[in-house]
């Protein structure tokens, strides 16, 4: 195997030409035409099948080589964020306020890559390979479970992805065995009081103290009612409402986040919030409206999957780290987790000498791009590890 993967080397500059342009022209979720068009374009002109979709902007890719054999799938996410780049790289963005300060135009680099590798070498796989260029990560919605619903774990075996990660060295990637990341929810609370004068606030109902008092109430439920042996955040990020400030206040609507890594206290904070919202309403006199959204859940890796990883990192000389701890953020690559075996983990990009190692969301977010080549070689060996 190591023989055909060191043809991949020729790939490199190719890999690393396609992640600078998608760089240069970054989408935002749900506007990603553009970059799916570029990455079609590239496959097709290599003889590579692709599929697109009337309601979204993924692309999905299949090399088949036995109709009667399933499918291993790579999953790419293509879509950056409304950041402003502070990279002063031939390559920067040229779209105001927008930029890849994630990686996700890596990681359509890269599987662009290993696509036309596989296919090129297509005579040493024993499994059909479907790659898949996903729409809106970035966004609560996801679009794994748009994906999922037209089909594109229809005969799969597994499936794997990766992220680029700026807290590993280049050479490096983070594994994760069971559950790796955390389920991603939104909650909206409205407050509705009655106006009155401020000088006169036993008239009215204070829908600002009202939210406050709940603010603070449920900020307690994770260090007060949930086990600490089981991870949790809650955390508000919104807050709107008053119209002056000699006003008492009568509506206000705050949002925030849960996060989880058990399903029971996902099930059990959703129910404690809103009977915090609910008491302390009733006390004040006031009405509310809660409402509870349940984003992805948990990422939870399949051991096997996560050990093939590890194995084939090992024969390439890349250098596998346990994460230990599994992380709080959320990715919607569990969607794909919940339905068929596979594993997700981290390609170190970080090089201090070429300043790479500034965190995701950061308007400096940059990738030492040698990493590129060597998460293009991990996906490549597990299709060619498949008997």
């Amino acid at each position: 195997m190591k023989k055909i993967l060191a043809k991949m080397d020729e790939y490199k500059e190719k890999i690393i030409s396609i992640r600078r342009h998608i760089h240069m022209y970054p989408d935002l979720s749900g506007e990603e035409k553009p970059t799916r068009d570029y990455v079609k374009d590239i496959l097709e002109s290599n003889g590579i099948k692709t599929k697109t979709f009337k309601d979204n902007y993924a692309l999905v890719s299949e090399i088949i080589t036995d109709e009667k054999k399933p499918f291993l799938a790579f999953r790419a996410d293509m879509d950056a964020l409304p950041i402003q780049e502070e990279n002063h790289v031939s390559y920067a963005s040229k779209k105001k306020g927008v930029m890849h300060a994630c990686g996700h135009d890596a990681h359509t680099a890269i599987l662009t890559g290993v696509m036309l590798f596989l296919n090129e070498i297509k005579e040493n796989l024993n499994i059909n390979i479907r790659g898949v260029f996903q729409h809106k990560e970035e966004v609560f919605e996801g679009g794994s479970s748009d994906l999922i619903k037209v089909g594109v774990l229809e005969n799969v075996k597994e499936i794997y992805g990766l992220h680029m990660y700026p807290y590993l060295k280049t050479g490096e990637i983070g594994y994760k065995y069971g559950e790796m990341m955390a389920s991603a929810d939104m909650f909206e609370i409205e407050i509705f009081g009655k106006s009155a004068h401020g000088a006169r606030p036993h008239e009215g109902v204070d829908a600002i103290l009202t939210a406050s008092m709940a603010v603070n109430s449920i900020n307690h439920i994770v260090s007060r009612r949930i086990d600490p042996l089981h991870p949790a955040v809650i955390s508000f990020g919104t807050i709107e409402g008053g119209k002056a400030p000699n006003i008492i206040c009568d509506h206000v609507k705050l949002s925030g986040t849960v996060r989880t890594l058990n399903d029971k206290v996902r099930s059990d904070i959703k129910k404690m919030t809103e009977d915090a919202v609910s008491g302390i309403a009733k006390s004040m006199g006031a009405e509310y409206k809660f409402h509870y959204y349940y984003g992805n859940s948990e990422l939870i890796n399949t051991k096997e999957c996560v050990d093939k990883i590890i194995n084939n990192a090992k024969m390439l000389g890349i250098k596998p780290v346990d994460l230990v701890q599994p992380v709080m953020g959320g990715e919607d690559f569990a969607e794909y987790l919940k339905v068929v075996k596979g594993a997700y983990f981290r390609l170190g990009c970080c090089s201090k000498i070429k300043d790479t190692c500034y965190p995701q969301h950061h308007p400096k977010f940059n990738i030492d791009e040698d990493s590129l080549l060597l998460g293009a070689k991990i996906l490549a060996s597990l299709a060619l590890d498949e008997k």
